[in-house]
């Protein structure tokens, strides 16, 4: 659910590549031919990205450091957690708010997948992506996401962990951002 950072790195590409980039959660399975093209590999590039995070010696340490039976969930948590620090890096800029903008007024215009219908307005109705360099509101975020999913909220049980190692966590993004980045822009993954 780290819509920010996936747009920042499809903000190069088409608005459809960044729309299927936005809402590539809310899509499930791997026929994409109801979605444009442009949407399609938006939507397989945010996929890749996911892989590749997750693969990365950065998140693997954060999750191996999130309290023992939450770690299933610390990934989702952790999506979040790097907005918030992106967004705090961002802050005021106006690349920033010009993404933003951009992002908003494609998720307003477009209907989003329903797994993400009911979410997706209230992110551009309360201003997420900007609203995520507050901490505090990273963290009610994250308690808001454990309340759509089924069963006891497990991604607030992980708040006051991300409070504790909020520094280790912060130094975890200012390593896995820079080589993300890196690896995208040589690859020439930026978009379409």
């Amino acid at each position: 659910m780290n819509f920010l950072a996936h747009a920042w790195l499809a903000s190069k590409g088409s608005d459809d590549f960044l729309y299927g980039n936005l809402i590539a959660d809310g899509i499930k399975g791997s026929d994409l031919r109801a979605w444009p093209g442009g949407v399609a590999a938006g939507v397989r590039h945010h996929r890749r990205v996911d892989a590749w995070v997750d693969q990365h010696s950065s998140v693997l340490n954060a999750k191996h450091r999130a309290p023992h039976g939450k770690r299933r969930y610390a990934a989702i948590a952790l999506d979040i957690v790097w907005d918030h620090f992106l967004a705090r890096e961002k802050a005021g800029q106006a690349a920033q708010q010009q993404l933003v903008a951009r992002c908003y007024r494609l998720l307003a215009a477009r209907s989003a997948p329903n797994r993400l219908a009911d979410m997706v307005p209230h992110l551009v109705e309360h201003d997420w992506l900007r609203g995520y360099a507050d901490f505090g509101f990273t963290c009610r975020a994250i308690v808001g996401l454990g309340r759509r999913l089924s069963g006891p909220n497990h991604l607030a049980a992980l708040v006051p962990w991300i409070e504790s190692d909020y520094s280790r966590l912060e130094a975890d993004f200012d390593t896995l951002w820079p080589e993300l980045s890196a690896t995208l822009s040589s690859a020439g993954d930026v978009g379409t």
